[in-house]
């Protein structure tokens, strides 16, 4: 036993407030996970529960409306197999193309990755709409994804899941959303030609909500990348990709509507490109262009509501590029800082009083077994108090925090649990996802 495991008590084991035995509380299952009080099934909290057809169902919990179409359901189609049930949310996917590469490209040393030339942006005026999908349109893929979820009637069942990509060499590495992959089980990537490849997920960085696939080809014709710190507001944008998971190779054009927009779309705060140009569920993946029909971005997502039209929103592509780069070479984005809990904002007593909580504030949802939280004996329920001496009162405080540090590194921590609270040191570990 861990000496710095928190309420423990060498002669008695777990100690709660007073020094006896603690009870196991009833909001935190043996999954790991905090559940609400009176739910009994093991539903993920971090996730996001899927939708079909009018019904709710699936593995995952029901979030607060947001004025967005998140990233899962925002521009990725999901098609379940006979017999499969209610989801909500769009993901999995893959891509690839066939022609040669395009004049302004070279290919980078290290990963592949095509960077736009010296000369590649120096047109006096743009392309037309036709001559932009014509230069890019070979360089998007369809992609689709095998996928399993739970029903509600708590049924595992199969299905498929549609998305979009870009090529990004020659040789078959595919960029797209992470959550065009995410929980795929087995990829399928159709280019332009009609041509369709199995594909392999090379790496995927849901901070980012970005991933790399791959497929066995070679000559594929690789998008010009462009620099999507040089767009301004009002430049020309062209968006392909394959809306409602059926439609591929659709084009749609409009303008830059802002640049560097914070956008929330449910894993924390992105600075995206906005654009009027039509997005639908099945884009996410897929390309946004400029006027020289160059990538400028990675389609995400778009805000949706009755009285909503002309809101879509992409990763600027040079972003996109430094993490395909890290993907490529280690399957992962390195460096990143994990303390091996996942966290749940509790805001109001109401929230409190179903997860069977004594108050508001920052509780840890889950414990990623075998990290240095798990050896602390951090729990699900747990309070997170502070952080290297600062309040935690909501997670962006957490973020900030990590933000401020690197792998390596050593702070308190000071949780509370059952009206008590105690403090150790924590060292940062590096966040490797499960599929590297």
């Amino acid at each position: 036993m861990n000496d710095n495991r928190f309420f423990y008590d060498q002669n008695n084991g777990p100690a709660d407030g007073q020094g006896g035995g603690s009870p196991e509380p009833s909001f935190r299952g043996d999954d790991r996970y905090l559940h609400p009080a009176e739910c009994g099934d093991p539903r993920r909290l971090d996730s996001e529960s899927f939708y079909s057809g009018g019904q709710r169902g699936g593995r995952r919990p029901k979030k607060e409306k947001s004025p967005f179409l998140t990233k899962k359901v925002a521009a990725v189609v999901l098609t379940l197999c006979i017999g499969a049930s209610a989801v909500f949310g769009f993901g999995a996917g893959m891509m690839a193309g066939r022609g040669s590469a395009p004049t302004g490209a070279v290919q980078g040393s290290d990963t592949g990755v095509f960077q736009t030339s010296a000369d590649a942006g120096n047109a006096s005026g743009d392309l037309s709409v036709s001559e932009i999908a014509a230069k890019a349109q070979d360089s998007v893929v369809e992609i689709t994804a095998d996928v399993v979820q739970t029903n509600q009637f708590m049924q595992q069942v199969s299905g498929q899941a549609a998305g979009s990509g870009v090529i990004i060499s020659e040789d078959g590495y595919i960029i797209t959303n992470n959550h065009v992959v995410e929980g795929g089980t087995g990829f399928t990537v159709r280019t332009k030609d009609g041509t369709s490849y199995d594909a392999t997920l090379v790496g995927r960085d849901p901070q980012t909500d970005l991933a790399v696939l791959k497929i066995e080809a070679a000559g594929l014709t690789p998008v010009t990348f462009g620099d999507s710190d040089a767009i301004a507001v009002g430049d020309t944008t062209v968006a392909i990709g394959n809306p409602l998971g059926t439609l591929g190779g659709t084009v749609t054009d409009g303008i830059v509507s802002a640049t560097n927009r914070e956008i929330n779309l449910g894993n924390g705060t992105m600075n995206l490109i906005q654009t009027n140009a039509a997005i639908n569920p099945g884009n996410s993946g897929g390309g946004l262009f400029n006027g020289q029909g160059e990538l400028i971005g990675i389609v995400v997502a778009k805000s949706g509501g009755t009285n909503v039209e002309g809101l879509g929103y992409a990763i600027p592509v040079n972003d996109a590029k430094t993490v395909a780069d890290e993907l490529m070479k280690s399957g992962y984005v390195t460096g990143r800082i994990s303390i091996g809990i996942s966290v749940l904002n509790i805001s109001d007593v109401q929230t409190a009083m179903n997860y069977g909580l004594s108050g508001t504030g920052v509780y840890v949802a889950q414990v990623t077994e075998g990290s240095a939280a798990e050896k602390l004996g951090i729990q699900a329920g747990d309070r997170l108090v502070s952080l290297d001496g600062k309040e935690i009162t909501s997670p962006a405080d957490l973020e900030e925090v990590i933000d401020g540090h690197s792998v390596g590194d050593t702070v308190e921590i000071t949780i509370e649990r059952g009206g008590r609270t105690a403090s150790t040191e924590i060292t940062f570990e590096e966040y490797v996802p499960s599929n590297s």
